[in-house]
């Protein structure tokens, strides 16, 4: 049998992401024994999509940019609505929102976030407008590319829309600042609810959920409980808890015990970082975020990163993150031939070894790995 870490292809969150809609609006989970609900990838019906295209801050146009030229050296039927959206912004344009949620699906370079003062975070502002509630970053080796450990292959799926991520935060009296932190059941439930779904469609064998129940006894704690409660409705998945600090201490020093872990949201944001830099770094990690009805594609760890201006200046971003998820996306949109063969032809191109980002190893441009990447296609 073939290991996990062999099965670097990252299809499952694009697959998936259509049939989570289903699974939410079928109401509760059925037993084991008579489960309702059996995925069938289907193939599209040829009609060419349309996809809201947000290109982003920093190195943003580059990677989008890369991902467009691939898109039609292959000839995916799929078309780009593109809008500029800048993370200086006040908030996401109307016109942004609006054709996201025609289309239904929208790939995204990263969008600055203001350290500090200044405006809210558009990325956030994009989960919570569209409630893409469920955040995943597949972190895996890729053939090729040499890391610290071997056998890495881990899911880390994100609650998206509360936590400390909640924005709750006013001073009490100068100098005294208060942030709120909200965990809800209703969350809770639904992002555990998806880390098995997705565990169990895709053979996985072990939920982890990931807290810090021991200080923080009631947010937590009920985050824990809702964990507990939708695991004992899938008795063939081993579900494991783990205290966020040990998590990130076992995460660098024996990272291949993991499988797909559950987190409240800013344990997610950090976990999924770390994952990603020990399978190879954020600039090869896809992902994405996803909702009952919407998705946005994007890099899997670090949404917010934009690289800096010497990336931009030389034009030399790795483009590999966001084509894989652009991968996640023709799968999700049921092409799913086109994502293969973009899948094969960026793996091809970190085996090889012969064109790599700096952040990789090499000296390559992002239109060298792009023009490496279309010769592979044929």
């Amino acid at each position: 049998m073939a290991s996990r870490g062999s099965r670097w292809i990252v299809k499952e969150m694009a697959r998936n992401s259509s049939l989570w809609a289903q699974v939410l609006r079928k109401g509760p989970e059925p037993s084991w024994s008579t489960r309702s609900i059996t995925y069938m990838p289907r193939p599209g019906d040829g009609s060419p999509r349309a996809v809201t295209l947000i290109p982003g801050d920093g190195i943003g146009p580059l990677v989008t940019g890369a991902v467009e030229q691939v898109m039609e050296a292959m000839h995916a039927p799929v078309y780009f609505e593109t809008y500029e959206v800048s993370g200086k912004m006040d908030k996401v344009p109307a016109e942004v929102i609006d054709s996201i949620k025609k289309n239904k699906v929208c790939l995204k370079g990263g969008l600055a976030t203001p350290v500090g003062g200044g405006v809210s975070s558009l990325n956030v502002q994009l989960r919570k407008e569209l409630d893409l509630f469920a955040s995943l970053v597949h972190c895996f080796n890729l053939p090729g590319l040499p890391t610290r450990h071997d056998n890495v292959d881990i899911v880390v799926i994100r609650e998206n829309t509360e936590g400390e991520y909640a924005g709750l935060e006013h001073e009490v009296v100068p100098g005294v600042v208060e942030s709120l932190k909200v965990i809800t059941k209703f969350c809770s439930e639904r992002i555990a609810k998806y880390a098995f779904e997705y565990a169990y469609l895709n053979n996985r064998r072990t939920v982890t959920a990931v807290h810090k129940a021991n200080i923080m006894k009631l947010a937590d704690g009920l985050f824990l409980e809702s964990s507990r409660e939708v695991a004992k409705k899938y008795p063939g998945i081993k579900y494991n808890e783990i205290i966020v600090d040990n998590c990130c201490m076992q995460l660098v020093s024996k990272p291949e015990q993991f499988d797909v872990m559950v987190t409240p949201n800013l344990y997610g944001n950090l976990v999924a970082n770390t994952a990603a830099g020990i399978a190879g770094g954020t600039g090869v990690m896809p992902g994405g975020n996803v909702g009952a009805d919407h998705a946005i594609f994007e890099q899997g760890a670090s949404a917010g990163n934009v690289g800096n201006e010497k990336l931009v200046v030389k034009k030399r971003a790795n483009p590999v993150a966001l084509l894989l998820s652009s991968a996640m996306m023709l799968r999700h949109l049921q092409f799913p031939s086109f994502a293969d063969r973009l899948e094969q032809a960026v793996m091809g191109v970190i085996k090889e070894g012969k064109f790599r980002t700096k952040d990789l190893g090499g000296e390559s441009t992002t239109q060298e790995m792009v023009d490496a990447v279309i010769e592979k296609l044929d």
